[in-house]
């Protein structure tokens, strides 16, 4: 499926779905086949491509280097995103349980947190936000807060 998806990509003319998004797609069946590095390569043509996706690929590419025990690079990934500012929150959400993933708590409870108060509550990205945020504080210990009440 990997495969098809990237020849797909490849010879895309256009439609209602981007360039971009088609290899997203793409890097995700990599992931699941077990081959991060082809992943890796089919995200970095969907930067490259810079066609519309609900999540920044960069997140992806991120999480990848994690996986490929790429820890500094990803870090500096996931730096960059930030410093541009305007993050979607869906990308927020992925950078969140990225760094879950790898242990940094702190930086995905303020990933989160951002991504939270960016997207429109009670939409699915508010709620999925709020829900990450509560259990990151809840494994950090931090005591409940006004965006946690909002879960209730």
């Amino acid at each position: 499926m990997a495969r098809r998806l990237d020849g797909l990509a490849g010879a895309y003319e256009g439609g209602d779905v981007s360039r971009a998004a088609i290899w997203s797609l793409a890097a995700e069946e990599w992931r699941q086949a077990g081959q991060p590095a082809r992943a890796l390569e089919s995200l970095q043509r969907a930067v490259e491509d810079g066609g519309e996706v609900s999540v920044d690929p960069r997140a992806g590419i991120a999480d990848t280097l994690f996986e490929l025990d790429r820890p500094d690079e990803a870090r500096e990934v996931i730096k960059t995103i930030h410093g541009e500012g305007d993050v979607a929150p869906a990308t927020s959400l992925t950078i969140a349980e990225t760094l879950v993933a790898y242990g940094d708590l702190r930086a995905a409870h303020e990933w989160a947190t951002q991504g939270a108060l960016a997207s429109v509550a009670g939409s699915g990205e508010h709620t999925a936000l709020l829900r990450a945020r509560y259990r990151i504080r809840v494994d950090l210990g931090f005591p409940e807060d006004e965006l946690d009440a909002l879960l209730s």
